[in-house]
């Protein structure tokens, strides 16, 4: 049997992949560096409402949907890269689907913080 990490062992491997997935979508997709920086600001501003628990939880979610999603499109965009970066039907159509993630994901978003700032200012 191959040598599996058990326990708190795996845990650790685990999180030392995933900072170094953050670092490199960190310096290597503007897009991600912008989309932190917005969920930065808008989890203090989500913080600062005086609004219910699940409205603030709604609201942070959101935010981190857009970067999870952001980041699976940008592995999405360097595994076809990797491939070949010679244009292909197929390799353009997976990117513009991750993209179109992304946008969806985004119009969520702003779905949700429109509703509850909605009800936060006018009631």
């Amino acid at each position: 049997m191959a040598n599996q990490s058990k326990g708190l062992t795996r845990i650790i491997k685990a999180t030392v992949y995933s900072m170094k997935g953050l670092r490199a979508a960190w310096q290597n997709e503007a897009a991600f560096r912008q989309e932190i920086i917005i969920s930065i600001l808008a989890v203090i501003v989500a913080f600062y409402l005086d609004i219910s628990a699940i409205e603030r939880i709604l609201l942070i979610g959101s935010v981190m949907l857009v970067v999870i999603v952001e980041i699976l499109n940008s592995a999405i965009e360097t595994i076809v890269d990797r491939i070949s970066n010679e244009f292909h039907e197929l390799s353009g159509r997976a990117k513009d689907m991750g993209s179109a993630a992304v946008f969806l994901t985004m119009i969520l978003s702003l779905i949700v913080w429109s509703t509850i700032l909605w009800r936060y200012f006018v009631t």
